[in-house]
């Protein structure tokens, strides 16, 4: 995964993104549980969109990015709005150094991008072990359906003032494996000239009853699935863009 040049630029590409559906999705959920919640940890943060809203709304708030660039802004957008968050650059296959969170979340297809098995359970294991006892593991993920019928094999392009983008995406040789092909031009501010920057991103995403096998095997329970931001129990489209599981950590008493 490489971010380093698409992180100038990915505000532009994502500024329809539903970024308040998944500030109050992610409300929704904590409240279901009807127990206070101070500390959040986004992994996966990027530009800090979510974060730093859900800080506006008194969290304290963590990000945890791969790409130092995408951390770069957003620490810039949390200073603009004067909040108080931690920004820390790591690889969320080999978390360390955080605990005692209430709830932790990842959003946006972020743990489509961790494409083998055994790294998937280590990320699970690794969210387990920063979460407090009955803390709130929130995330969302493509939908197998939604792969197969609506990305794989075809071909996405938009042009605006400032940005234009071709991007194809290609099957992988397992199920639910996506290959990423993404040209870019974008329009540099100082000469007014358009520079084209060429991206790769592989994906995976794997069927429902596989996430809930290495939840249970790191020690969480469902506590909601759905689609489409869906705050209704066991509410699932498989052919809605994302899916959406909230898993608890079994109590360690």
């Amino acid at each position: 995964m490489n971010y380093e040049q698409l992180a100038y630029y990915y505000d532009v590409l994502m500024e329809d993104a539903p970024y308040d559906k998944w500030e109050s999705f992610t409300k929704a959920m904590i409240a279901q549980t009807g127990k206070p919640v101070s500390s959040i940890i986004d992994l996966g943060c990027g530009t800090g969109q979510i974060t730093t809203r859900l800080a506006k709304s008194g969290y304290r708030m963590t990000g945890v990015d791969y790409s130092a660039d995408m951390l770069t802004i957003a620490h810039e957008r949390a200073a603009r709005q004067r909040l108080n968050v931690q920004f820390i650059q790591q690889d969320l296959r080999k978390l360390e150094g955080f605990r005692h969170y209430d709830v932790a979340i990842s959003y946006c297809d972020v743990l489509n991008y961790i494409t083998e098995e055994d790294e998937l359970r280590s990320v699970f294991q690794h969210v387990a072990a920063l979460l407090k006892s009955e803390g709130l593991f929130i995330f969302d993920i493509h939908s197998l359906d939604y792969v197969h019928n609506h990305l794989i094999n075809q071909t996405f392009a938009d042009v605006t003032d400032d940005v234009a983008y071709v991007w194809f995406c290609s099957v992988g040789d397992e199920e639910g494996e996506m290959h990423h092909d993404l040209t870019l031009f974008a329009r540099d501010k100082s000469s007014g000239q358009y520079i084209r920057f060429d991206e790769y991103h592989h994906q995976r995403t794997y069927p429902v009853t596989f996430y809930k096998q290495l939840l249970d095997e790191a020690g969480f329970d469902i506590q909601h699935l759905s689609s489409n931001f869906s705050i209704q129990d066991n509410a699932i489209d498989e052919m809605e863009e994302r899916l959406f599981i909230t898993a608890i950590k079994r109590s360690e008493e």
